[in-house]
């Protein structure tokens, strides 16, 4: 029906692997593939298989969800895209509640675990396909935003209410940040999850 490959940490991974819980969903336990460090895994590719017909209103949808947050949609693949590598933007764990009170977990239970699903939806149901490369354009966006600005903050002078930059400040950003980047081949990797 469908495989996974974490690129750069395992094999192919096929729907065996993952706990059935009806005909149109699967979870995989990130314990048994990494332990607590599932937040270390990035992305995954998820893949349908040849001898898989997937009607071409549907879609194999995939959620992540860390220990105590809900599911977050992160891609899906279809007929027409029957192959995707997504990013894994792991929410931030959340308290177990249960009943309306907060649940600890006494120190030898088993720890709480993320998890991936995969579930088959209606495509028309599902957001925008593109919503990963979005959300990446955007967080992108922001972290260029945020090296500016704390580029600036060391430049600036205080006049009143308003903070006061060089005439240059915008070029002598940019080509420290272009000389970074062909320094270090990584330091453009860290603006993207």
């Amino acid at each position: 029906m469908f495989g996974v490959v974490f690129p750069n940490r395992s094999f192919p991974i096929d729907i065996s692997t993952f706990q059935q819980i009806d005909t149109t969903h699967w979870i995989l336990d990130m314990n048994t593939f990494v332990g607590e460090a599932y937040d270390t895994v990035r992305d995954l590719c998820i893949f349908l298989l040849n001898n898989f017909t997937l009607p071409a209103d549907k879609a194999l949808a995939v959620y992540i969800q860390s220990p105590g947050s809900q599911f977050l949609f992160v891609g899906a693949v279809t007929v027409a895209r029957p192959s995707a590598v997504l990013s894994l933007p792991w929410p931030e764990p959340g308290p177990i509640v249960v009943g309306g009170t907060m649940q600890l977990t006494a120190p030898d239970a088993a720890p709480l675990s993320a998890k991936i699903g995969v579930s088959v939806e209606d495509l028309a149901v599902l957001p925008s396909l593109d919503v990963v490369a979005e959300n990446k354009i955007e967080r992108l966006a922001m972290r260029v935003g945020e090296n500016l600005f704390n580029f600036m903050q060391s430049f600036c002078g205080v006049d009143g209410s308003k903070l006061v930059v060089p005439m240059d400040i915008l070029d002598r950003w940019f080509k420290k940040f272009q000389e970074k980047a062909k320094r270090d081949p990584e330091f453009l990797k860290t603006f993207t999850l």
